[in-house]
């Protein structure tokens, strides 16, 4: 099959099909930068005449939080200087804050794209109706798509949603939830190719992917085991998605989206960066986070990425640990120093998962939520903070 070049989201032309996923702690917009930067490299050595490349959303924010004006929210809907199309992803249970989340987005932040989170398989979600066990609902499900969309109009943004198989093998909802979305006017829907008792547990199902593909006119993005740029192809030629969502894939890895960007432009390229190459990532990303949040808490997050970073590498235990503390951008350039640069990317790497794995778990639900498939005057409680 002819692959993909471009995604299409309504009005928005995204350059390369490929869509950073949305994580908690972890996509802020240094990251996002970080990625973009990447992203933008057609090949190894030269910026692509067409600028940045793909679409990178920022961690997911909760509709009453934007409503209301949550600090935590608003300090989250920060976005970089350069990032001329800003993405958020949006978690809710409320309709009606939802939609009007959705135009304080476009009206007041200018984004160019919102994305609605069905997916998230974390207790403190689930158990309050919402994530992974909302599409359950299929009513509720509408009427939160119909409010998202109907905001948004005006602005002429995209309205997405990204979901999973089911809340287990017993209770599937993606393919509802896909005619649903297609019918309520979104532009795309995501499918992580995993139920919600999988977390993140397990193998993708690209063959649900294949499924929905077939099942919908709007085009099915598909998320789950992307480790490499051969595994997005291969997800794409093998289930007709228009597009690939990358999360774990990219964790302490931001040259995937060279990759990506090389791959879906028809060239083979898997970068293979020496320890010196990793650290220079690492400096970098360091550099944006301190122009972000200051140089304490900069350094205190780039802590988080360091074992990312190293993954595979020979780098010593004492001088992980040093770097798991690193405070200020001195002392990282000091331990950054003591890498071996030439030491070779470790390929036995390539491929391998990365990130939060765990095992199967009960998917902890609001009582009587399984009873009926419709949802209609249902309220699960809007939760108010985001954040992981």
């Amino acid at each position: 099959m002819t692959l993909p070049t471009e995604l299409r989201l309504g009005a928005l032309r995204v350059a390369t099909p490929v869509v950073l996923a949305p994580m908690a702690g972890i996509t802020n917009a240094a990251y996002r930068r970080l990625c973009r930067e990447q992203g933008a490299l057609r090949d190894a050595s030269s910026l692509g005449s067409s600028g940045t490349t793909g679409l990178y959303v920022a961690e997911m924010t909760t509709s009453r939080g934007v409503v209301e004006r949550d600090e935590t929210t608003l300090r989250m809907l920060v976005f970089d200087e350069t990032e001329d199309v800003r993405s958020v992803q949006l978690y809710g249970t409320d309709p009606v804050y939802v939609g009007k989340a959705t135009e304080i987005l476009c009206a007041e932040y200018g984004v160019s794209h919102v994305d609605l989170n069905f997916g998230c398989p974390v207790p403190k979600v689930t158990r309050k109706g919402g994530g992974g066990a909302l599409p359950w609902k299929r009513r509720l499900l509408g009427d939160i798509l119909e409010h998202a969309v109907r905001a948004a109009a005006p602005y002429d943004v995209p309205v997405t949603m990204k979901t999973r198989k089911g809340i287990d093998a017993e209770h599937l909802t993606y393919l509802d939830a896909g005619r649903i979305a297609q019918e309520t006017g979104c532009a795309a829907i995501a499918l992580h190719a995993r139920t919600v008792d999988q977390a993140y547990s397990g193998h993708a199902d690209w063959s649900a992917i294949c499924e929905l593909a077939s099942h919908v006119d709007i085009p099915v993005l598909g998320n789950g085991d992307v480790w490499e740029a051969s595994d997005a192809l291969r997800m794409v030629e093998q289930t007709g998605a228009a597009g690939v969502v990358v999360g774990r894939g990219c964790l302490g890895r931001p040259w995937l989206f060279r990759d990506l960007a090389a791959a879906f432009a028809g060239r083979q390229v898997a970068t293979l960066p020496s320890l010196g190459e990793v650290a220079q990532m690492m400096r970098r990303h360091a550099e944006l986070l301190v122009a972000l949040m200051g140089e304490e808490r900069g350094c205190k997050e780039l802590r988080k990425h360091v074992a990312w970073y190293l993954k595979g590498f020979s780098a010593g235990g004492e001088l992980r640990r040093s770097l798991a503390l690193v405070a200020s951008l001195a002392d990282l350039d000091e331990l950054l120093t003591r890498l071996d640069p030439s030491e070779p990317f470790p390929v036995a790497e390539l491929g391998t998962p990365r990130g939060r794995q765990g095992s199967p778990r009960r998917v902890v639900l609001p009582e009587g939520w399984l009873e009926d498939t419709d949802g209609t005057g249902c309220s699960p409680a809007e939760d108010l903070h985001s954040g992981g």
